[in-house]
């Protein structure tokens, strides 16, 4: 998979910063001026880029699970053709970088979510089922006997599991990146194996 190398916009980092602080202290322990002066500008200067704290969460959440679903839909594409253990092994790697690269996000959508305007938060749950059901479709090309609803409540169970990195422990207390990423490898692998045995 490409990872892009150039730093990012003022917007990116806008929206690093907020998601960072919206996860220590929520989203309404949070002001604009908190936010613009972890990037460095005004509190008012963020609104040439949003149009308020509402609009970041919103792009933060939905930008989230967009980028969830195209990273694995890049990651199938790449590895068309191989056996389904490849398959979703790559699909794994892919979401265990997301679990620990981005544990503010996963922090935001548990408390946060819900303060989406309806539409977002629709939009939200539309990217996540069409994601959910990518892995679903893997997941039931290497275990052909598993029906299709335990195969999603074992997708589910495994990204409750992946997703719980933010409340693993304190940040740094931690084994290394690689070693905390092939234990949860490991883990997610087990999961499924698990379930596809009954």
């Amino acid at each position: 998979m490409t990872t892009r190398t150039d730093a990012p916009t003022r917007r990116e980092q806008i929206l690093k910063e907020a998601a960072r602080l919206f996860a220590e202290r929520g989203f309404h322990g949070v002001g604009v001026d908190e936010i613009g002066a972890a990037v460095g500008i005004s509190g008012p200067g963020l609104y040439r880029h949003f149009p308020g704290k509402d609009a970041m969460l919103a792009e933060l959440l939905v930008g989230i699970s967009g980028q969830l679903l195209t990273g694995a839909k890049q990651r199938l594409k790449e590895v068309d053709g191989a056996v389904p253990e490849v398959v979703l092994d790559s699909l794994l790697e892919g979401h265990i970088d997301f679990a620990l690269d981005d544990r503010p996000l996963i922090t935001l959508h548990d408390r946060e979510l819900d303060r989406l305007r309806d539409s977002d938060r629709k939009l939200v749950r539309q990217l996540q089922r069409q994601y959910v059901e990518l892995w679903v479709g893997v997941v039931r090309a290497l275990y052909p006997d598993l029906a299709e609803p335990a195969a999603r409540s074992a997708v589910h169970s495994v990204f409750g599991l992946l997703n719980s990195t933010p409340h693993l422990a304190r940040p740094g207390s931690l084994p290394g990146r690689a070693t905390t990423a092939a234990l949860l490898h490991r883990m997610a692998r087990g999961a499924f194996a698990a379930a596809g045995s009954d």
